[in-house]
């Protein structure tokens, strides 16, 4: 399966991966590393987590990592839009 990101996700990790930066520079490229290896074992088992509680529709999905929800979308053919990134607990 193809990953393409959204520009919304883009630009919401932009501004976590800063703001972890500030804090503890290492930590932000540790959480950007393994951040990559999760969205990339995403198209081996797609459906594996939890159905979106913010989207009524079945194809979106959300991913729970380190306290950040991802929110990924399966769409036909083999492609999973990766939309968003966030920490409820967070302001944006």
């Amino acid at each position: 399966m193809k990953i393409v990101y959204n520009p919304s996700f883009e630009n919401s990790l932009i501004q976590i991966l800063e703001f972890i930066y500030q804090d503890k520079p290492s930590a932000s490229f540790d959480f950007a590393e393994n951040l990559k290896k999760t969205i990339l074992d995403i198209p081996y088992n797609p459906y594996s987590h939890r159905k979106s509680i913010y989207f009524d529709e079945t194809e979106v999905i959300d991913l729970i990592f380190k306290g950040y929800t991802i929110v990924y979308e399966i769409k036909k053919p083999k492609t999973i839009e990766i939309l968003k990134i966030f920490n409820k607990n967070l302001p944006t």
